[in-house]
């Protein structure tokens, strides 16, 4: 299985890519959600002068953000400064709309803009908003077309989602969830956690800073999904009716304030009830469980784990998977 690392965009992530180059990884994806993270593509960009050999892509681009040549154009520029290094995945949006108090897109609305964007890449003619439009970018403004070589994986988890990858893409890139549907030879997912110290316990206050932005995210995510449904979780009530103190009509941005990066109030209100979901449903563990959990989602059919660092030291978060992991890069000492 490869092992790659996903951050959001922010001034220190180009940094860190370089830092998983070194480390082994084989792959750094970026986030699409504006509200919450710096630009996806600036990000990378900056990473691709920074690396030679780490993959380079955004996880996962929202259609509805960006005009379909705006993405064409962007992936273009990164192939041509990071050759034979760019994977890019699509997707319907979660908190990349969220945070603009919109629902995800369907799908009948996303596989256009993926074909569109495929069909730019090639040097095809697109028919777009009733226009012909082509790539006409010269030499020296982007890589030439045909772009071939740039794989396309949808971010997918339901079966309307899965059936467009099937029809349009070279993968899945599922949050979380190992996903078994589709014939697909490219299997991503993200995940997140922290790989505990020798003697260290999962309540500590460092595992809550690394782990539990990704456990208070399954609240964030089964609230929009399912509002009173978070409930059922550990202290859900109590986090639910804090949210609920917001103004509906701005609601969407304190239920994912700090979304990956940091607790927010919310969140921490419940932190001592809901921590022992870190170890249940994140990568947080010893080295040694960490190493289980990847062996069991490579059992399952997985060919990536995306990896994300939190917390106040990326680096050492960086590291510690790493040699988790088995990577035998330059620093997993």
């Amino acid at each position: 299985m490869q092992i790659s690392c996903a951050l959001p965009p922010s001034a220190e992530a180009p940094a860190l890519i370089a830092e998983a180059e070194r480390l082994g990884y084989t792959r750094a994806w970026c986030y699409d959600s504006p509200v919450l993270y710096g630009d996806v593509w600036m990000t990378l960009a900056l990473a691709a002068e920074r690396t030679s050999t780490i993959g380079l892509g955004p996880a996962v681009l929202v259609p509805s953000l960006r005009h379909p040549m705006v993405n064409a154009a962007a992936i273009a520029h990164l192939a041509e400064l990071a050759p034979g290094r760019v994977a890019v995945t699509l997707g319907a949006g979660f908190t990349g709309r969220m945070m603009l108090g919109q629902r995800p897109m369907p799908w009948s609305q996303v596989e256009p803009y993926v074909a569109a964007v495929r069909a730019l890449l090639r040097g095809d003619e697109v028919l777009w908003e009733g226009k012909i439009l082509r790539m006409l970018q010269p030499p020296g403004h982007g890589a030439p077309r045909p772009l071939a070589d740039v794989p396309i994986l949808l971010g997918a988890e339901g079966p309307k989602g899965i059936a467009a990858a099937e029809r349009l893409a070279d993968g899945v890139f599922s949050v979380g969830s190992v996903q078994k549907a589709g014939g697909f030879g490219w299997r991503a997912t993200l995940q997140f956690g922290t790989v505990l110290e020798d003697g260290e316990h999962p309540t500590s206050d460092r595992v809550r800073e690394a782990a539990g932005p990704a456990v208070a995210v399954i609240y964030h995510a089964v609230y929009e999904r399912a509002g009173a449904g978070v409930d059922g979780f550990p202290g859900g009530e109590t986090w639910r009716e804090s949210v609920e103190l917001a103004a509906e009509d701005s609601r969407h941005l304190s239920v994912h304030d700090g979304h990956l990066v940091a607790l927010n109030r919310h969140d921490r209100l419940i932190w001592e009830q809901s921590r022992d979901l870190a170890t249940q449903l994140t990568m947080t563990g010893t080295p040694a469980q960490v190493r289980e959990r990847i062996a069991e989602m490579e059992k399952n059919g997985v060919t990536e784990l995306a990896y994300q660092p939190v917390g106040p030291d990326k680096v050492r978060e960086l590291r510690a998977f790493a040699a988790a992991a088995g990577l035998t890069g330059e620093a997993t000492e």
